[in-house]
């Protein structure tokens, strides 16, 4: 096998090629920023310093409307899921309420209030909500009815359809509400007597 060298000569012509590349991309730059400049016709000192402010005032205001898009609101999303409903509350960061909607809201028949798909509509409504109130990303609060180990049904089917709205999700948590102890059961040790 021959192994090839590297020459001064070599080196040299990839230096100037390189170069030549430089200069072609910095006559382009300039052509650009020439191009991008207004054209300004002769006018009074007055007039130019009227026009500059102007143009600083829509270039703060330009500035400001891209700062309020950019930045980020955050809610909270409650949703409490029973086997017989399926209930949304949207707030913002301080607990104000922004929408509320139910599975009922979205059905006339009682028995479909918990199904998935019912979950899913009251999910894009909260998120139309949300959009006209610019917020990007939520903090879910699923909570089941007392003493259950699941939620209802409609609580995946709704976190699944928010995600598919684009929104963000920040953290899922779980408050359902453990009896500990509670009041007495009815009937006694043994059970129900038949």
């Amino acid at each position: 096998m021959a192994e090839e060298t590297i020459t001064k000569q070599d080196i040299e012509e990839a230096k100037e090629k390189l170069k030549e590349k430089l200069e072609k991309q910095d006559i382009e730059v300039a052509n650009k920023e020439e191009q991008t400049k207004p054209v300004t016709s002769k006018t009074s000192s007055k007039n130019k310093s009227s026009l500059d402010s102007e143009s600083d005032i829509n270039k703060k205001q330009v500035k400001e409307e891209d700062k309020s898009e950019k930045k980020e609101r955050i809610g909270i999303l409650n949703i409490y899921t029973t086997f017989n409903n399926t209930l949304m509350i949207l707030t913002d960061m301080a607990g104000r309420t922004i929408a509320r909607f139910s599975g009922g809201e979205s059905t006339k028949q009682s028995r479909l209030k918990a199904n998935p798909t019912v979950a899913m509509f009251v999910a894009q409504k909260i998120a139309e909500e949300a959009k006209d109130n610019r917020i990007t990303g939520f903090y879910v609060k699923i909570r089941a009815e007392t003493g259950e180990n699941n939620p209802g049904p409609g609580a995946h089917a709704a976190i699944k359809s928010l995600t598919r709205a684009g929104f963000k999700i920040l953290s899922i948590m779980d408050i359902t509400r453990t009896p500990r102890g509670g009041p007495k059961k009815p009937y006694g040790r043994r059970g129900r007597r038949v």
